[in-house]
């Protein structure tokens, strides 16, 4: 599970539903730093039990560099409403065409980033139609399903959803995380991030941890169909990551002729562990690759 340091927009970032022709989504959208000439926007996806809020500390590096950043929770994520029970809501394609209305929405070409799952999700958007997207960024995403002992935590996660309550789930996880991973300091304000992370959990729609779960355990291999669309890749990881090995990450890299970038001191979600070098690294790319805006 990821940790954002805060859920707390950054200065400057508005939080609201984005309305589409498939439904409202929650976004945190921030704008270009002051004074600071627009270079482009980018919609960024998050990853398996995750949310928007992920991207909290990349906002103001991007905004400095010109960008224009909004990060989204998909169907049935955290924030954005989806079926309780209808699993069939967050077929792949369905998510995939979500991003598509939600650039249609944004009205502007992007620079598309997805993390992890979104990282998955965004490759099918552009598979379908490539032509909203000036650039696509793989954070931390590899070309098929997650490793074998990540796929033993997402089954272990499925048996227990088909059981328990999303309450009693969350508290055997608990119960189950080292001391060092419970113990997660302190929010803006002074709230335990623990009850932040516990709200975002409770709100997330079981159909929706159901459906991708699975799909991260039995994603096919699509990077030779991702190679043939004319668009400049971007594969960024940390140094570590149990969930596709960093071998994987690079042969993937070389099969998409794509930027290759691994930020040192990070894991599996760099834009938490090291921001500002996430950040740049994504900038330095985007900047390269300006497309048709």
């Amino acid at each position: 599970m990821s940790m954002p340091a805060t859920f707390v927009p950054p200065p400057g970032a508005r939080a609201y539903s984005l309305r589409t022709a498939r439904g409202e989504f929650a976004v945190v959208d921030a704008p270009v730093a002051d004074g600071v000439e627009p270079r482009g926007v980018a919609l960024l996806l998050p990853g398996f039990t995750g949310s928007k809020e992920d991207f909290n500390p990349l906002h103001v590096p991007l905004a400095e560099r010109g960008y224009r950043t909004v990060a989204v929770d998909g169907r049935g994520q955290y924030e954005s409403d989806g079926p309780e029970e209808d699993q069939s809501a967050y077929a792949r394609e369905e998510l995939a065409r979500d991003v598509l209305a939600q650039v249609e929405a944004i009205g502007t070409p992007v620079h598309l980033l997805g993390h992890s799952l979104g990282g998955q999700i965004s490759r099918a958007a552009v598979l379908i139609d490539h032509s909203p997207f000036l650039s696509l960024t793989l954070m931390a995403s590899g070309p098929a399903q997650i490793s074998v002992s990540q796929q033993q935590r997402v089954k272990l996660l499925r048996d227990a959803l088909s059981v328990m309550t999303m309450a009693q789930v969350w508290d055997a996880m608990q119960a189950m995380e080292a001391p060092e991973e419970t113990d997660t300091g302190k929010l803006d304000g002074g709230l335990n991030d623990r009850d932040d992370l516990r709200r975002r959990w409770l709100a997330n729609k079981p159909a929706q941890l159901l459906a991708t779960g699975r799909q991260l355990c039995t994603e096919p291999d699509r990077v030779a169909e991702l190679a043939a669309v004319p668009l400049p890749f971007h594969v960024l990881s940390g140094a570590l990551d149990d969930t596709w090995p960093l071998a994987l990450l690079d042969d993937m890299a070389a099969r998409l002729k794509a930027r290759r970038t691994v930020i040192e001191g990070a894991e599996h979600s760099p834009n938490t562990d090291q921001p500002l070098a996430t950040a740049r690294a994504i900038a330095d790319f985007w900047q390269t690759h300006p497309g048709r805006g």
